[in-house]
């Protein structure tokens, strides 16, 4: 897990690669937070982390990554999908995958929002290994309210992964077993993150400048 302090951010910008995104074409972004480059190596070494608890959870059941039925993969949708896609293609196991969609509700607070399941969870855990995967813990609700559900299924093995991890106050403190990067409690898009439906596509993380964003 790499740590990213506010400290860093100059040097992200000033020596950002050849081939990264002007940030003229998004004026709207302040600066990068996360590079092309970086994610590309950490999504690397998270399906690495992935792959071997994978297959110390296999070996006690008496399977293999290459056994069928054993291994789902479930992403959160949207926010998630560009950073799955990425994963998955470095997991040589033998998986599936089961796509659900939270919505969080807001409130007046951190401690007033919610979540709650747009789509249905796949129903056939039981007995399986299950890696979840969030794009980014900020209140934990998320999480949180994915993990419960499945548990009553009974799975084999449980773990939660995220790509950012947000230094934020947590509504429910969620335990993730893979991290991708630490970052500030900043508004982030790019990498399949949005702000109201857009800069998804961007390939880094990036902050918005504040003026882009209306005040509530």
């Amino acid at each position: 897990m790499q740590i990213l302090q506010t400290k860093d951010f100059t040097l992200f910008v000033t020596r950002r690669p050849p081939d990264a995104l002007p940030l003229t074409m998004f004026p709207e972004i302040e600066r990068t937070l996360v590079t092309k480059q970086q994610i590309a190596t950490r999504v690397k070494e998270m399906a690495q982390e992935i792959v071997r608890d994978l297959e110390e959870d296999l070996a006690k059941d008496g399977d293999s990554r290459l056994d069928e039925d054993r291994v789902i993969i479930i992403p959160i949708m949207t926010g998630a999908m560009i950073f799955v896609a990425d994963l998955i293609r470095e997991l040589p196991v033998k998986l599936s995958l089961g796509l659900t969609s939270v919505r969080s509700y807001p409130g007046a607070s951190i401690s007033s929002k919610g979540a709650h399941l747009e789509s249905d969870l796949p129903d056939n855990l039981e007995g399986k290994h299950v890696v979840v995967l969030d794009d980014i813990l900020d209140s934990g609700q998320t999480l949180a309210l994915v993990k419960a559900i499945i548990l009553k299924q009974k799975p084999a093995s449980l773990r939660l992964g995220v790509m950012l991890d947000k230094q934020t106050t947590r509504t429910i403190d969620v335990k993730v077993d893979y991290t991708g990067f630490e970052i500030p409690d900043e508004f982030v898009v790019g990498y399949g993150l949005d702000y109201d439906g857009y800069y998804r596509n961007h390939p880094e993380i990036v902050i918005l400048n504040q003026d882009a964003i209306p005040k509530r």
